[in-house]
This record gives C-alpha cells, structure tokens and sequence, in this order.
C-alpha cells in the first residue's frame, strides 16, 4: 500500500484539475491587455451611468478571458469598464486567482482606487464571477471597499465555500491534504466550505450596510455547491436563480459567467435598477 503521504499531492492535483476542467480552452491563450472597449481610462461615467464597472474574474481566471462577452455588453450599454489580474502565483502565468483571498482583496482596492482616480466617480460598482463575486466582500468587510462601492453582483459566487460536488469531502480521509492546498493554492483551500477564511469573512453577518447585493445562481454549478449557498442573507439583497426567469436555460458555473445573455441581462438590472426590464429567455436575444 503507498503510504498516505504519497497520495497528497495526487489528492491536490485532483481538486485543481477539477478546477481547471470548468476553464474553457480559451483562457489558455489570454493576453495581458484587454481588447479595445474597456480598461479605458480615458473613459468617464455618464450621466445615465455614474459609476465606473469594475469586473472581478473567477478562480483560474484573467481579466480578459472572462470577460470576453460580458465587458462588451455593457460597454456598449455605456458603461465606463474595467477588469483587473489578482491572485497571481509565482511562475504560473494566466491562471490567476490563486494566491491567499485575503491579499487578492488588497489588490482590488488598490485596483478599485485606481478606477475612481482615473474617472473621477465617487463610488465603483463591482461585478465578479466565482471567487470573483465572493472575495469583493471581503474588501467591503475589511478594507474599507463600503465607501467606494455602490452595489456588488455576483455571478455564480461561492459566498459560503464550495465542496466542488462533493470532492472536498475526500480531504479528511488524507491527512495533510488541506495544509498542502493552503501551501501550494492558498486560493482554492480558502474556498473549502468550513476554511478559516471563509469562517471570518460570514462571522456576524453576510452583509455590510450602504452597499446593494445582488447574487445570480444557476441550479446546474457543479463547482460552486451546493448552489443554495450561494445566496446571501441580509438587508439590501436580491437572490436570483437563472432558471426562476427562464426555465430553458441550462447555464452551468462557467457558462453563466462567459456568456449568457440572459444573465447578463439581469446584472444590467442590477447596475441600473431604476431602468431595469423583466429578464426572461428573449433576454438572450437582447
């Protein structure tokens, strides 16, 4: 029998291809400068759209590929948009998202002081993907992110930690496998339902006051689950399951991030609620 301690790293390389296998093919050939249309800085909010956009990628994600689709979308609906690297790990190129949450926190307020600099607006709206939508909250929490920021949408995030369908389950029956991941992908063991991190980041409450939540889930994430965690409790939040506005939708954790038009319909309601229109499955044609 090998010993245990020669199944941890397979045990690792295991959740982190499970990870990578929700990447589509196209992050592998991201290139370091968004195409033409966002992280203009030149760009300043207008009177219909007062607040910059700033877009927060997902777990193995960039600033680019995740937002090949949705940066577009709103840009064309006359948002100023911008979408940031964070997380980076010594020697791995592309594949972003992965260092300690706590320090990819501290790079979105540099990013999102950055932002308000550049455009003169007063607050920011945010809108992530993944751990892109949970992790803002750590910055609303604790670095002061909640005088900067109007309203946070999450697409897909795991607020409340995943168990990757189940796989993190296997973890204690390797002991040492846990401390190995928060050796060598801090930013996957920080979103293990149960972590440390996460324990923090829910301790007295989901919410901070001043700041708008909004959180799209779609009940086929098979990497975000159980999918109801997702969801956020407090004043000031709206929980919206995909298929609750169009049933034939099929988006899973990837797709309803990358490109569903019905999704993206919802979270330029969620941007602009006092214009918002009912998103239903036409909304993929908008």
């Amino acid at each position: 029998m090998l010993p245990w301690k020669r199944l941890l790293r397979p045990l690792a390389a295991l959740l982190l291809t499970a990870a990578v296998a929700a990447v589509p093919a196209a992050t592998a050939h991201a290139s370091t400068t968004s195409p033409s249309g966002w992280n203009d800085y030149s760009c300043k909010p207008s009177a219909a759209h007062p607040r910059p956009v700033v877009l927060v990628h997902g777990t193995l994600g960039n600033s680019v590929d995740n937002w090949l689709s949705l940066a577009p979308y709103l840009k064309d609906r006359g948002y100023c948009v911008y979408s940031l690297d964070y997380g980076q790990l010594s020697g791995v190129p592309v594949f972003y998202g992965l260092g300690p949450i706590d320090k990819s926190a501290q790079q979105l307020s540099a990013f999102v002081d950055k932002v308000l600099a550049a455009t003169g607006a007063a607050k920011a709206d945010l809108v992530g993907h993944s751990q892109g939508g949970m992790m803002p909250r750590y910055y609303l929490r604790f670095l002061g992110g909640a005088a900067k920021v109007n309203a946070l949408v999450g697409i897909a995030p795991d607020n409340h930690g995943t168990t990757l369908s189940g796989l993190t389950n296997l973890l204690p029956y390797f002991p040492g496998a846990e401390d190995l991941l928060k050796a060598t992908t801090p930013g996957l063991a920080d979103q293990i339902a149960g972590s440390d991190f996460l324990t923090k980041l829910n301790a007295g409450g989901d919410t901070v006051p001043g700041v708008r939540y909004t959180v799209l889930a779609t009940k086929y994430d098979e990497v975000a689950t159980p999918w109801r965690t997702q969801y956020l409790s407090g004043s000031d939040v709206t929980n919206v399951l995909l298929q609750d506005l169009c049933p034939l939708d099929l988006s899973e954790h990837v797709a309803i991030g990358l490109f569903d038009r019905i999704a993206f319909h919802e979270v330029a309601n969620a941007l602009d609620p006092a214009h918002a229109t009912a998103t239903t499955c036409a909304s993929a044609f908008s």
